[in-house]
């Protein structure tokens, strides 16, 4: 056929390859995949069932083309341990900080389990991703949704990626304008106590230079790759407070910490609670995607490593603060542990910011998706503009910006929304899509383990609602307004 040869299509020459960078793997595979994508349509048109192409010659379309596009790239992509760092990064993220409260919740050892059952299920759910993107050759998630369940699993998947990826983008800020003004008045009390002191260290002052110096320019990079570097700052900055967290609860003042005949306990009745915290922490799946394609040789077994190591990373480092941050606080605990320690202690003050410059550093994460998203609904078929580019990236963050000025407490919020769609983005839509995509009958002991993992992703998202829904019933005023400080 003309303009192809060995099997597949010519890729991009060098130039080309050199403009798109960590795109040309991916961009290479779907050119190969798009006769057979073409007859799985008219087979589908015909008998409303979606082909399963061979794992097999999916994963050597995979590696032909890799190889061949390695020739033309070089060391172009990101490397391994990159993309551990940014898989990592997009696992431990902000919620690890409310990880001792899910301890107290459900008890020591009940929580430890709920931590390494949900590290399981996420691993398992996203090599699931991987091998629905594999057999559907589709290169992106709201791709293979679409193209297991149509328009309907477009929208479906869009909305709650958006939902998702705003949430987190929101919170971020949130928690910079939350840190960084009580660390620097505490590191710099002389200053603070000025005129020009507190503006400068004032909530809006502080949360507009961070978003705009740091988090706007690293959200403008449009391969995923790239942000390694500051991935790999992030999983350092997590490792500091988990530290932090370990050698400061002996050393503050005793009233600070549990009552003496405060139990550790080791289960306690908010069991399904821990359950919905562990997983909106654990949640990666709306970034997996992103991490994949700019995998250098993006194949299956490349990425299952890169994903078995973060998951055994994530679950050991979680269990370390949770269980330590429980231990020494029991039921003081708080939601976020760091506030069980007082301004003055200078190891957890260094923690504070570096947990603030963490959510800067996975901010451009979330910006990544929701940008995608947006494209997908708004632009799809459109070729690349860096003009939209700079415009929907601007309009994210501005208000992402806004809501870091207006509001100290998306708690609420983000518990509805973020849990909702943790659970249906990580357990649901996953097995439902390699259920659609697998040749085997509905109900057989091949689709039986997807089966149970959308009922538990049902379960918790209903609970997660619930459970939200009974917070803001109880709890009122919390959405309270930043325009004092």
């Amino acid at each position: 056929m003309a303009g192809e040869f060995g099997g597949h299509r010519r890729l991009p020459s060098r130039a080309s390859a050199d403009s798109d960078g960590g795109d040309v793997l991916w961009e290479a595979e779907a050119d190969f995949d798009d006769g057979e994508q073409q007859q799985q349509q008219q087979q589908r048109a015909r008998t409303g069932h979606v082909p399963l192409r061979s794992l097999d010659e999916a994963e050597r379309s995979a590696e032909t083309v890799a190889a061949d596009a390695e020739t033309i790239v070089g060391d172009r992509g990101a490397s391994m341990a990159a993309s551990l760092f940014n898989l990592m990064n997009a696992i431990v993220g902000a919620g690890v900080i409310g990880l001792p409260y899910a301890m107290r919740r459900a008890g020591v050892v009940v929580g430890a389990l709920v931590v390494v059952g949900v590290a399981l299920v996420v691993d398992w759910t996203l090599r699931v991703l991987a091998i629905g993107s594999k057999l559907s050759g589709q290169r992106t998630y709201q791709g293979m949704v679409e193209h297991c369940f149509g328009q309907a699993g477009l929208l479906a998947s869009s909305l709650f990626q958006g939902a998702m990826a705003g949430g987190g983008m929101a919170s971020f800020v949130v928690i910079v304008g939350d840190t960084l003004p009580h660390v620097l008045a505490a590191l710099m009390p002389g200053a603070a106590a000025t005129a020009a002191g507190r503006v400068l260290f004032s909530r809006r002052f502080v949360v507009a230079v961070f978003v705009v110096c740091l988090a706007y320019p690293l959200s403008l990079y449009r391969d995923v790759g790239k942000l390694g570097k500051t991935s790999a700052f992030a999983v350092v900055a997590m490792c500091t407070i988990i530290v932090a967290v370990i050698v400061e609860g002996p050393r503050i003042d005793p009233a600070l910490r549990a009552d003496a005949g405060d139990p550790v306990r080791l289960g306690n009745t908010g069991v399904f609670q821990a359950v919905g915290i562990v997983t909106f922490a654990f949640v990666c799946h709306h970034n997996s995607f992103m991490i994949h394609g700019s995998l250098r040789k993006p194949t299956l077994n490349r990425y299952f490593d890169v994903i078995r190591i973060a998951t055994v990373a994530a679950a050991a480092a979680s269990l370390a603060i949770a269980v330590v941050g429980y231990v020494y606080f029991r039921d003081k605990t708080q939601g976020n542990i760091l506030n069980n320690f007082p301004q003055d202690r200078l190891l957890i003050n260094v923690a504070r910011f570096l947990f603030a410059l963490n959510m800067i550093a996975t901010f451009p994460m979330e910006t990544l998706v929701a940008r995608e998203v947006v494209e997908e609904l708004l632009f799809r078929g459109r070729g690349f503009s860096m003009r939209r580019h700079v415009l929907i990236t601007t309009a994210l963050c501005a208000a992402s910006l806004a809501v870091g000025e207006t509001v100290c407490n998306l708690g609420l919020l983000l518990e509805l929304t973020g849990g909702m769609s943790a659970s249906f983005l990580a357990f649901i839509l996953p097995p439902a899509c390699y259920i659609r995509l697998c040749s085997a009958p509905l109900a057989s002991r091949r689709t039986l383990p997807h089966w149970l993992c959308i009922a538990f992703g049902v379960a918790v998202m209903v609970l997660s609602t619930v459970l939200s829904i009974r917070h803001a019933v109880t709890t009122r005023g919390s959405a309270a307004s930043c325009w004092a400080g």
